[in-house]
């Protein structure tokens, strides 16, 4: 897979599935998983129906640039937001979600690309936002998935997915295989595939191990702040979908990133948690194609 510098700071890992000349698509991922989560045979069946698309390694994970010379202790931040020392918080995290939109707007530029439609998931999805709210003329549409506004009193999670989400992952290949399990908390009730979430587990270990990446993508994540007055005020057309199942990210989440955006559609989805099951991709891609069209 390719990489490419988009700042002098940062290189891009990223993957292409089929012809430059159709329409372009930046597929953005969430919270220290890699682009891997963008299954290969989903965009391949995107980029079937006319599109050019692209998934990327955000930094701090998988092949992309690391910040590992800026550790981040995920609890002591957690403890030191808790507390309301923002200050104290901001100087621990080495990057802001800005920053991480720039790394995918930078990826743009170096493949020659003026604008694309750009396809964010969970905190891919405030990415996706931050990347239209900062350079709506680079934004042909928006497509924020089981994501949120930033705005705490919305897209809670449950105290179940929470402590899945902030539990350790094991060191050893195993142990990080087995714990994948543990993403069945916020899986889709119906088709959640544990056999999957370990194959995924095993494959981005294997690729690339980075735990302490999601501690600094967790804090600029946190530190990103309410975005519901500039969602207001976007422009940009936007689809706002969210699985009903979803306990990481409450379906609230999408209901209120919709609500705010002017002339934004909601897709709440039946049968969907806080992931992407094989069984819904038709629906999903016909969704992504229609709104990109």
């Amino acid at each position: 897979m390719p990489n490419v510098a988009v700042s002098p700071e940062v290189s891009i890992a990223y993957e292409t599935f089929g012809d430059p000349g159709d329409p372009p698509v930046l597929l953005v991922m969430g919270l220290g998983a890699q682009m891997l989560a963008w299954h290969e045979d989903f965009c391949r069946a995107l980029a079937d129906c006319g599109r050019y698309v692209i998934r990327y390694d955000n930094r701090d994970c998988g092949l992309s640039t690391t910040f590992d010379e800026h550790p981040v202790e995920t609890g002591e931040f957690i403890a030191t937001v808790s507390s309301g020392d923002i200050s104290a918080a901001l100087a621990m995290v080495p990057y802001r979600l800005l920053d991480m939109a720039d790394d995918g707007l930078g990826l743009l530029t170096a493949l020659g690309i003026e604008r694309a439609h750009v396809v964010g998931t969970s905190m891919g999805g405030m990415i996706a936002q931050t990347m239209a709210l900062s350079s709506p003329q680079r934004v042909l549409t928006l497509t924020s998935m089981m994501s949120s506004t930033g705005e705490s009193e919305y897209g809670r999670s449950t105290p179940e997915a929470q402590a899945a989400v902030s539990a350790p992952k094991p060191a050893d290949r195993e142990g990080y295989v087995a714990a994948a399990e543990r993403e069945l908390v916020w899986a889709s009730k119906r088709y959640g595939d544990a056999a999957a979430l370990r194959e995924l587990a095993a494959a981005s270990y294997d690729r690339s191990y980075c735990p302490g990446g999601t501690g600094r993508q967790l804090g600029a994540m946190v530190l990103g702040g309410s975005r519901a007055d500039a969602l207001r005020e976007l422009r940009v057309p936007t689809l706002v979908i969210h699985g009903l199942d979803d306990t990481l990210i409450a379906p609230s989440g999408g209901e209120r990133t919709a609500e705010l955006v002017p002339g934004a559609k909601l897709l709440l989805v039946p049968d969907m948690g806080h992931d992407r099951p094989r069984e819904l991709w038709p629906r999903l891609i016909d969704a992504l194609v229609s709104h990109t069209g």
